[in-house]
């Protein structure tokens, strides 16, 4: 697919996807169902589009690109926009050169936006881009103007990955005190100096001093967890690659895809694979003893689904939440996998839409949790060198929201959570989900590698492709 047609198609595709927060859109495609979608384009080479964020308030929607930041109206016309680069760098420079000289030689590069999200309480625009190891500019929501960008510390330096998918933010939001960023990001092989999850202070004042710094840091904890040097011995390449994240009650969650490396049955040598895996920590745990990670994946007719591929969560609606035994509030997390476990740059076709009910989810790891203080099994966290630590025997008891001790911790859960399949896919591969309850029905829009959309609906399982 040529890149115009990239870059139209997956924003058309994400203006469906948000029907429920751009009414008007959804009115003229139901109205009118052969008239083109709304598409905006820009004539630029290099200009292409890495992420989409919807102001849930206003409609108004923000466009982050290739060296350029875009603010459109919800008829995709262009209100304001901001350009971010090119300009002189080298991802060797550490620090970057906007805070000390650098030897490595300067070329012009491009400044790829690797993470866009919109502070509703602040009334600003966090965009993070590859340039300078990852610094942020901070933008008015309402015209682009610049706030900040804050350079300054090491903490501000965020991810030194180029790769637009490298990094995802939550947003956690308090009325009476400045709210947190988690921050989850590759390292590519550099875990001295950048963390591979972390949470941050997010101050009221732009170009505050303490911008992104960590929660909490002293000379034994802070709020942050880094690869150990010792995996890349194990693992060369090793890297946790964030797919989705979300907060939720008392949590905040990140969907990740991890290698490791295996023992195939019967076989004496190991090889690597990748496994998908959803982590959780508590929003108020500063020294991130509440870390816990376990493994999803999907299996229809004897066909495992094991590499993530994208996420959505959402709320389960009253016929869907009859047919699972739940709530209609309660949150269900929508996914697509693909075949498999052993290619993760170059996934096969075959893919899978499946649910997973968050609650249950929730449920496993509190199991794991107390087996674990009952002095059961092991840490089981290979990656963070405590696959093999014995759990440890404490007198307590462990609820919904237990957010763990400096014992324990951080914790695996060998056993898979197994979604439930809705929708399969053998030659198109689904590569992107968002969903949303109508008329008490749960909806998901699927996009495909080749720029098609299925609708979905959960309780019956049925496709529609979208013209």
């Amino acid at each position: 697919m040529s890149g115009d047609m990239w870059r139209w198609t997956c924003l058309v595709l994400h203006l469906l996807l948000c029907a429920k927060t751009l009414p008007s859109v959804a009115r003229q495609q139901t109205a009118h169902p052969k008239r083109p979608f709304l598409n905006f384009t820009v004539d630029m080479a290099e200009v292409y589009f890495n992420h989409l964020v919807v102001d849930e308030r206003r409609g108004s929607i923000y466009l982050g690109a290739i060296n350029w930041i875009y603010k459109l109206s919800e008829d995709l016309e262009v209100q304001a926009s901001h350009q971010t680069g090119p300009d002189s760098d080298n991802p060797k420079c550490y620090p970057p050169k906007v805070v000390q000289p650098c030897n490595e030689p300067l070329i012009s590069t491009n400044n790829i936006n690797k993470m866009l999200l919109i502070d509703y309480k602040e009334n600003r625009l966090i965009a993070c881009g590859s340039l300078y190891q990852g610094i942020c500019k901070i933008f008015r929501l309402n015209d682009l103007f610049k706030l900040g960008e804050p350079f300054h510390n090491k903490e501000h330096y965020l991810s030194g990955v180029n790769d637009s998918g490298s990094v995802f933010g939550v947003i956690v939001s308090y009325h009476n005190m400045d709210d947190k960023l988690f921050i989850a990001t590759a390292v590519d092989g550099k875990p001295e100096y950048f963390p591979t999850i972390s949470s941050r202070k997010l101050p009221k004042n732009s170009e505050a001093e303490g911008m992104f710094a960590y929660v909490f840091h002293d000379e034994f904890v802070a709020s942050m967890i880094k690869i150990p040097s010792d995996t890349f011995t194990i693992i060369p390449d090793f890297d946790i690659y964030y797919i989705y994240g979300f907060s939720s009650s008392n949590f905040v969650y990140f969907l990740t895809l991890q290698p490791e490396m295996i023992s195939p049955p019967g076989s004496t040598t190991k090889e690597q694979v990748y496994t998908s895996k959803l982590v959780r920590l508590c929003k108020e745990d500063t020294a991130f003893n509440s870390y816990v990670e376990v493994p999803i994946g999907c299996e229809k007719n004897g066909v495992e689904y094991r590499l993530l591929q994208a996420a959505y969560l959402s709320k389960a609606g009253s016929i869907l939440a009859r047919s699972l035994g739940i709530r209609p509030e309660d949150d269900i997390l929508f996914t697509i996998f693909s075949k498999g476990q052993k290619r993760k740059m170059k996934s096969l076709d075959e893919s899978a839409l499946c649910i997973f009910v968050l609650k249950r989810i929730n449920d496993r790891i509190k199991e794991r949790l107390q087996s674990c203080y009952r002095g059961e099994g092991t840490l089981d966290l290979a990656w963070l060198k405590v696959k093999d630590i014995p759990c440890s025997s404490a007198l307590l008891t462990i609820d919904d929201n237990f957010c763990g001790l400096d014992m324990n911790a951080p914790l695996g859960v060998s056993e898979m959570v197994r979604g439930l399949p809705i929708f399969t896919e053998d030659r198109d591969r689904m590569t992107s989900v968002i969903a949303y309850v109508y008329k008490n029905h749960s909806l998901a829009f699927v996009g495909t590698k080749s720029g098609k959309l299925k609708k979905v609906e959960t309780r019956v399982g049925t496709a529609v492709h979208l013209k």
